[in-house]
């Protein structure tokens, strides 16, 4: 009799359990916002999102702190030289092809991305999940992407987007995504083509709040509102340059036979092996407001010494200054922010805020890694991580309710 009750109990646990409705997350990325841009007063949908949810005081960037690679670790909770995406464009050393963050094909070919998404994570323990734009969405190989997502059009309407995600939420149950990524770029555009403290960059602001008053009133629409987690995060903050604070690194070592990979805030030098010692110590002859590095000797917290297809040497520009070449001179006289810096930075903070039925309220915290994103995720929808990620869950978990 007591075993019947007990197997009983156990089935009905097990019942209740697997009929429990799994939540829903919509988590949006403004590309570019810095953490300080939320402090400017033109931000009352923002400000409600903090008054009504959780809010961190600013969000770490993984270095570099450029785009793809931090949206790659923000999903894989992986640092980049662990998911494999070191930057918005590098080269393979051995098969000598190359990824381009505007190359279709590249990005498109899974052999680059050696994380695993929280969407493939998530379908894999049978969680529908969706993507209006992501970096890696986009993947050839069916089990590696979401059951339903975009590809990339910057042109976009943004209120079409959000139109997208809430067409997705109206689905029949059994066909509805759980989990909705959504993306928009303005204050990184806007940031870069006349910086930091321009009118422009708040119009950016100012509209991209206007989207989380639109999404807000679309889910009231559909009377949704009460039941979906909204995570808003950025990938990097930015910064102002000029022409004035610029090293062109090409015409320090241009004597020797070099490779120039990348450029702005991080370059990586690939010398001929003949040449590989003097190019180095020439470089470091010459450190003024940048820092050179062999490949191994990098620091620890840039956790960025660990992948084959990073060059043997890395120069980082100190904040707000400019590493080129001479054919790639050019970008800068028409370039006013960028980002990429040394991640400990402020100014390539970014912002992280969080309302919904999972998260506290009125709820303000310190800094928030970007690599505990993934394991968070899995924790809201209770199911099991990778186990070779970087991120730690007892770094972000207590922003959830209990």
């Amino acid at each position: 009799m007591k075993k019947r009750f007990l197997l009983l109990l156990l089935f009905v646990i097990t019942a209740i359990t697997f009929a429990a409705p799994k939540p829903y997350v919509i988590l949006v990325s403004f590309d570019g916002f810095r953490w300080d841009y939320l402090n400017r007063g033109i931000t009352p949908n923002l400000e409600k999102v903090k008054a009504d949810g959780v809010s961190a005081l600013s969000f770490r960037p993984v270095f570099p702190s450029k785009t793809f690679p931090n949206h790659l670790s923000i999903i894989t909770g992986m640092y980049p030289a662990h998911h494999g995406i070191i930057a918005n464009s590098f080269g393979d050393p051995f098969s000598k092809s190359f990824y381009r963050m505007g190359d279709t094909n590249a990005v498109r070919d899974g052999r680059w991305y050696l994380g695993e998404a929280f969407w493939e994570t998530a379908e894999r323990q049978n969680i529908i999940t969706a993507s209006y734009f992501w970096p890696g969405s986009e993947l050839q190989l069916s089990y590696r992407r979401p059951t339903y997502r975009e590809y990339y059009d910057h042109n976009r309407l943004y209120e079409k987007r959000i139109d997208g995600v809430v067409n997705w939420l109206q689905l029949p149950s059994d066909k509805r995504p759980r989990f909705i990524t959504l993306y928009f770029h303005e204050t990184d555009s806007q940031g870069h083509e006349f910086g930091t403290d321009s009118p422009q960059i708040n119009e950016a602001i100012n509209k991209l709040d206007g989207l989380v008053g639109l999404l807000f009133q679309k889910l009231d629409e559909i009377k949704m509102r009460d039941s979906v987690n909204v995570i808003f995060l950025s990938d990097h903050g930015m910064t102002n340059i000029s022409v004035e604070r610029s090293i062109n690194i090409e015409k320090i070592v241009g004597q020797y036979k070099v490779k120039f990979i990348d450029d702005g805030p991080l370059m990586m030098i690939g010398p001929a092996k003949e040449n590989f010692n003097e190019v180095y110590q020439t470089l470091k002859k010459n450190e003024k407001h940048y820092k050179v590095y062999l490949r191994e000797e990098l620091p620890d917290y840039f956790h960025f010494s660990n992948h084959p297809f990073i060059a043997p040497i890395v120069i980082v520009a100190d904040l707000g200054w400019s590493l080129i070449t001479n054919r790639r001179s050019d970008w800068l006289a028409k370039t006013k922010g960028t980002h990429g810096y040394d991640n400990n930075q402020l100014d390539m903070h970014g912002i992280f805020l969080a309302v919904g039925p999972n998260f506290k309220k009125n709820y303000r915290t310190g800094t928030i890694w970007n690599i505990d994103v993934y394991p968070l995720l899995c924790k809201i929808f209770e199911i099991m991580p990778r186990t070779n990620i970087d991120g730690k869950l007892e770094r972000i978990e207590f922003i959830l309710n209990r």
